[in-house]
């Protein structure tokens, strides 16, 4: 009997054949990936992240001989768990024997992990893309303990972002800083989408305001049946417009006339499991405090300046949001976990390790304003005592000095030295 998948995957075959690969910029996780591990390579990620891109780069980079299956494919989408033998042997009949396979947006399946624990024990290396974090994630734990490698991917940092515009991070020249410094300015409004540097201007909007929707669209409506789509799109449009700002779930269901302050809280989850935004929760030793309001991000910057819903965001917030991103990229390889603290003062991040503080940042766009300068000294140095830290730092558009003030040193340095620390 005919195999109806045969096609597809052989078409797939061909698009993968077809990728430009060698004009493709690097991206710092590549080195993430381990292609000899017998533990499943996952990569996760907001949608256009690149993350189909790094797999295929590294794959071929290693001269690895690899077969694929792409699950965002209009023809694959809602396939039932029961048929992905039905894929596997499609597989074999295009590609022959194989010991690699990528398997591309396994999240749109349900009970793909039972197939994907199949693969394993038959010795198959598994390298696995999903939009969704809580979906992977819990599945993952649950179901493949100990069997994989889970690799956060966020679109472009703005080092990644000078690397594609081969730009030197480092160079002193007149030419060169002048080069970076507008790099980074580029930067604030269009983000890091890799798609967003090869598409024109006029292009820009109509491409996020789609990509925006097939998110809301494929991995939270569908996946969640999710019926009041008007509310999910307004509770989108609320955070947007109160990024780098503390929120509150009862405030939110107050705003928008939602009955249920439990139905807020879900649909930001859900907006979160989407990595269309990511939260930071207080910072306390209580446990209740750290389930209370948090503070939120999106995940990309062109959101703010290309989407018609939004009010627009001061460079303030923009800068706020920027370094958050960077933590999160720099947290991946140093395992620390990030706070906002507000008690006696206000401090944007905390970084801690195994509940121990270390490090206290804050983030202005400029601190030249004497009233704003110490305003942000005194927080810091409150927090300093209250949380028992003396590592302390404030991150500014330009500004970089070393201060001394009541025995403490504070770092400020300028957000373009920080962003190509590393």
């Amino acid at each position: 009997m005919e195999n109806r998948f045969e096609q597809i995957i052989a078409e797939q075959r061909e698009e993968r054949n077809a990728l430009p690969i060698v004009d493709w910029c690097s991206r710092t996780d590549e080195s993430k990936i381990d292609l000899n591990s017998p533990l499943a390579q996952i990569v996760i990620g907001v949608r256009r992240s690149g993350k189909s891109t790094l797999c295929h780069k590294v794959l071929n980079n290693n001269n690895i001989d690899y077969a694929y299956a792409n699950f965002d494919d209009e023809r694959l989408f809602d396939l039932k768990s029961e048929l992905l033998n039905d894929v596997l042997q499609a597989l074999y009949t295009i590609y022959g024997d194989f010991r690699y396979l990528f398997l591309d947006e396994i999240q749109n399946v349900e009970g793909w992990h039972l197939f994907v624990n199949r693969l394993l024990r038959q010795g198959i290396h598994l390298i696995i893309t999903g939009s969704n974090a809580k979906l992977l994630s819990g599945e993952l734990s649950t179901y493949l303990t100990g069997r994989y490698v889970e690799i956060e991917l966020f679109p472009f940092s703005f080092s990644e972002t000078l690397d594609y515009k081969k730009i030197k991070h480092d160079a002193k020249t007149t030419k060169v800083l002048a080069f970076r410094r507008q790099a980074y300015f580029d930067y604030l409004k269009q983000g890091g989408f890799p798609e967003m540097f090869q598409i024109g201007k006029t292009q820009k909007r109509e491409y996020l305001r789609t990509l925006f929707q097939s998110i809301i669209f494929k991995d939270i409506v569908k996946r969640f049946n999710i019926k009041y789509i008007k509310t999910l799109n307004d509770i989108s449009n609320v955070l947007l417009n109160n990024i780098s700002r503390e929120i509150s779930y009862t405030k939110i269901a107050k705003t928008l006339g939602i009955k249920s302050v439990h139905t807020a809280q879900n649909y930001v989850s859900y907006l979160e499991q989407a990595y269309l935004f990511l939260s930071v929760p207080r910072f306390s030793y209580k446990s209740i405090a750290r389930a209370g309001n948090r503070k939120m991000y999106v995940i990309d910057l062109a959101f703010l300046s290309f989407l018609p819903e939004i009010t627009g965001a001061n460079e303030g917030y923009l800068l706020e949001n920027i370094v958050f991103l960077e933590l999160c990229r720099r947290r991946a390889g140093n395992n620390f976990d990030i706070y906002y603290y507000n008690n006696n003062c206000e401090i944007d991040f905390v970084i801690a390790k195994s509940g121990h503080i270390q490090q206290l940042i804050q983030v202005s766009l400029s601190i030249k304003n004497e009233k704003t300068r110490k305003r942000e000294i005194s927080s810091l140095l409150k927090g300093a005592d209250e949380l028992r830290c003396n590592n302390l730092k404030i991150i500014t558009q330009d500004e970089k000095e070393t201060i001394l003030e009541k025995g403490k040193e504070i770092e400020i340095v300028s957000v373009i030295d920080w962003l190509c620390e590393c």
